[in-house]
């Protein structure tokens, strides 16, 4: 059983992977392995990966937290994740903090770098 987590920590895991193996990353290519995220969890798991509602576009398909954080960037390629405001409890200062990477299990792991690499893939046909 796989567990639910914020989309938000999700686009930053997949920021983080595909910037490490060079790979380009912009906001509508986060919304299409989200996409991907989302149906193969729900093969496999039978519920959805995150909590964020998911809409559909002419577009395509749209978190629209996910894809209002990064609208910013246009076409341009991500080399960070989106920041995040944090209150500390006991504390009166605010502090901004990029979205944490999801604490995945290993079947969850196995399961979205299926989908990088078929995104990586994607990518390497497009320019050959």
């Amino acid at each position: 059983m796989g567990n639910v987590y914020s989309a938000q920590n999700i686009a930053s895991y997949l920021i983080y992977e595909l910037n490490e193996n060079h790979v380009f990353v912009n906001n509508m290519s986060i919304q299409n392995i989200l996409a991907s995220v989302e149906s193969k969890w729900v093969q496999t798991f039978g519920h959805s990966a995150f909590n964020e509602f998911v809409y559909a576009k002419e577009e395509g398909y749209i978190v629209k937290e996910v894809f209002e954080a990064y609208e910013i960037y246009g076409a341009s390629h991500i080399r960070v994740p989106a920041t995040e405001y944090y209150l500390k409890y006991g504390t009166f200062q605010l502090v901004e903090r990029t979205y944490a990477i999801p604490n995945f299990t290993q079947e969850e792991i196995e399961l979205v770098q299926q989908v990088i690499s078929t995104y990586r893939y994607q990518m390497l046909s497009e320019a050959s």
